[in-house]
């Protein structure tokens, strides 16, 4: 493990000089990438320190210790109990600064937020999803963007997407990913019985230029008059604006500018993410997943989170966590969910590699 950490220390000694370099100020993105690679790792690098001053400081009061006697020497041996058991303690948080880190974690995301089961109920609760994260995100002071958006006709979500950049976005909210499933009584039930709905989330990475190349000649591109629910024109322009991206068959339409020219980037970013996450699925199928893994079905029986209101309970079922505080969650309050979420993995991936070795 001295020999990981010791490399990992000469990187961020690389990484400090080559940021001064003055040619990177012509070569933002080097710059970007350099700079993000220092915030991952610098945290460990302070942790690697102190861990190399604690075996010097375990070393000299081991001697002192074997050298003394008489008071002296309950007094080494206290210190040095002491000085052991904070180092057992940074060797395991350093095992878990070692475990491979997702490539994705700094990047920015796409959230797509979809209904599922449940008809209108389902629609009313994925705005409600979705503003709990946008809420979120605006604690986080990270940028918050719509760039589709299909409406249902009693004021619900059928589906949306958003824009969010920020620092370490992917990392916080990728085990979002999956179906949401919510208990209530809806506001048209009458007799207040409670119904259970659906809706799917989906985590995707912003592609970058270099991540994905689309063929102009692979597109077929659309335009049609915008409009919003119960066929209202939101103008009288053919500036909505649909691709279809023809060798994959993904299809991706935008109405919200309008500008059919802001229109048709807004959906080129939204197709770039999802061909880079297909790209990804079939890069790695082992590790990752296709879209319907990622999401399901859809169907009442698949679900990642619960959230019945009538009993202001929310349950993670992967990690069998339980929160009381509805409330404070549907207003963006996710932090302990998503810190419960990385540390789990983080324990499972540590203990993976403890059996491996």
């Amino acid at each position: 493990m001295l020999a990981q950490l010791n490399r990992l220390e000469r990187r961020f000694l690389e990484i400090e000089s080559q940021m001064q370099d003055p040619s990177l100020a012509g070569r933002p993105q080097e710059l970007r990438r350099l700079s993000i690679e220092r915030s991952d790792i610098e945290g460990a690098v302070l942790l690697v320190r102190r861990f190399k001053l604690l075996i010097s400081q375990v070393q000299d009061t081991q001697i002192l210790w074997e050298e003394s006697s008489g008071e002296m020497k309950e007094l080494a041996f206290e210190e040095l109990s002491a000085l052991k058991s904070e180092r057992d303690s940074l060797e395991e948080l350093l095992r878990i600064e070692l475990l491979p880190k997702d490539p994705n974690d700094g990047k920015n995301i796409l959230l797509e937020v979809r209904a599922g089961a449940g008809g209108d109920e389902a629609s009313l609760f994925a705005g409600q999803l979705f503003r709990m994260y946008q809420r979120y995100c605006e604690r986080r002071r990270w940028k918050f963007e719509v760039l589709s958006l299909s409406e249902s006709e009693m004021g619900g979500i059928k589906e949306i997407v958003a824009q969010v950049e920020g620092e370490k976005v992917y990392r916080a909210l990728k085990f979002e990913s999956g179906v949401h499933r919510v208990q209530r009584v809806p506001a048209t039930e009458s007799q207040g019985r409670v119904h259970t709905s659906t809706v799917t989330v989906a985590i995707l990475v912003e592609a970058e230029d270099v991540d994905v190349t689309i063929n102009e000649n692979d597109l077929r591109v659309d335009t049609y008059r915008a409009s919003g629910a119960g066929g209202q024109h939101v103008n009288r322009t053919d500036s909505a604006v649909r691709l279809t991206h023809i060798p994959s068959g993904i299809v991706v339409a935008c109405q919200d500018e309008r500008s059919q020219i802001k229109n048709k980037s807004k959906a080129m970013k939204v197709l770039q993410a999802r061909l880079l996450e297909a790209a990804q699925v079939e890069k790695d199928k082992a590790l990752s997943a296709d879209r319907r893994a990622q999401v399901g079905r859809g169907d009442r029986s698949e679900r990642i989170r619960t959230y019945n209101f009538p009993q202001s309970r929310i349950t993670d079922h992967r990690i069998q966590v339980t929160s009381h505080a509805i409330a404070d969650f549907m207003e963006g309050h996710l932090d302990e969910m998503i810190d419960s979420l990385q540390n789990h993995y983080q324990m499972e991936m540590l203990k993976t590699q403890n059996d491996a070795e």
